[in-house]
């Protein structure tokens, strides 16, 4: 059990613009939490930072607020923003429009180019977006290799900010492939006399200024002291119980995840099970809507506020299963580690963990 901790709140920064501040009024935020502040100092100071507050504590208006005041005093000003997966960037799209709606295109415009958008949308992008969201892969293969053509030679010669969320997720051979296309990345600034600042979220890591350091090439000021109030927390470790009287086999965690689900699902709790595998996936999410078809509950059938989601499903039924999730229509989802990098909704109370993270 954890208890709940308030909130360490701080003025808005004097140097913040009049027209950002009143969009945080008109969105009820009077007050920034206690690192959005820190943040937006240090990025106002040049430095590069690196940002490891908790899950869920603002870490996207953090790096945001900078990034806006930026483009507010100079429209002409790029800004990348890098997330390890398509769904994220999406994701992510979503939490920016309320921002692009308040400002209007002619101040504040961004786009999502990935593998997914459409040549004329690209286009579209790369002429007239201030935030482009994109992930490594389309980095390395669009961007950089022709940096001097299609639109990508404005975005560098003006690029005022890389922004990497989840940077906790560049490890291993992964993280080693990503600093060397920041290198590129850099002598292609080089190139062009840009020089951007870069911003990096994380989980909490014990090494972030290190690991920042290493892929970006830059050196780091670190925001840990997490001023987000955080709720009561209850955690629960389940043992699977003995099949057999020789006591030798226990029940399959898939199968103790399967008779959780109904429940919540039921009760209308907003849930999301991570499993290990595809097939986990799979397995889980027939085994819970056949339970929630069964007559051991009766009355409504349940089954369609369950839904899976896991690397395989084309880009438009992901899409769709996250708008569900997010607008309400679907309860719990079944999910790979596809949505453990910070997919953003807000209302989810239970995480069913099936098998050790």
């Amino acid at each position: 059990h954890i208890p709940a901790k308030p909130a360490t709140l701080s003025e808005y920064p004097l140097e913040m613009l009049p027209e950002i501040k009143e969009y945080l009024v008109q969105h009820g935020i009077h007050k920034l939490y206690q690192h959005q502040a820190e943040m937006f100092l240090q990025a106002m100071a040049g430095n590069n930072v690196i940002i490891t507050t908790s899950t869920a504590s603002g870490k996207t208006l953090s790096f945001l607020l900078p990034v806006l005041q930026q483009i507010l005093k100079n429209p002409q000003s790029r800004a990348l923003f890098i997330y390890p997966t398509k769904a994220l960037a999406n994701d992510q799209f979503r939490a920016l429009k309320p921002f692009l709606d308040f400002f209007g295109k002619g101040k504040i415009d961004a786009g999502v180019y990935d593998g997914d958008t459409p040549v004329n949308e690209r286009s579209r992008i790369r002429n007239s977006s201030n935030i482009i969201l994109t992930n490594p892969e389309m980095l390395n293969s669009a961007f950089l290799p022709h940096h001097n053509q299609n639109g990508f030679s404005f975005i560098f010669s003006n690029l005022k900010f890389v922004v990497i969320d989840e940077l906790h997720a560049y490890r291993g051979a992964f993280g080693s492939h990503l600093a060397n296309v920041f290198k590129r990345m850099r002598r292609v600034c080089d190139y062009y006399n840009s020089s951007p600042q870069f911003f990096c979220s994380s989980a909490t890591i014990a090494n972030a200024v290190e690991l920042a350091e290493t892929i970006c090439g830059r050196r780091f000021t670190l925001v840990e002291n997490d001023g987000s109030p955080a709720p009561e927390k209850r955690y629960a470790f389940i043992q699977p119980p003995y099949i057999d009287s020789s006591k030798e086999l226990r029940k399959s965690v898939s199968s103790i995840a399967a008779e959780f689900i109904p429940d919540l699902t039921v009760k209308k709790h907003s849930f999301i099970t991570f499993c290990k595998s595809r097939k986990a996936v799979e397995v889980v999410l027939k085994e819970s809507r056949d339970h929630l078809k069964s007559n051991d509950i009766p009355g409504t059938d349940y089954s369609d506020l369950i839904s899976g989601y896991r690397g395989g499903y084309k880009s438009e039924e992901r899409k769709e299963i996250e708008r569900k999730m997010v607008t309400g229509q679907l309860k719990g989802l079944v999910s790979t580690n596809a949505l453990e990098l910070g997919i953003d909704i807000g209302r989810i109370d239970t995480t069913v963990i099936a098998g050790y993270p």
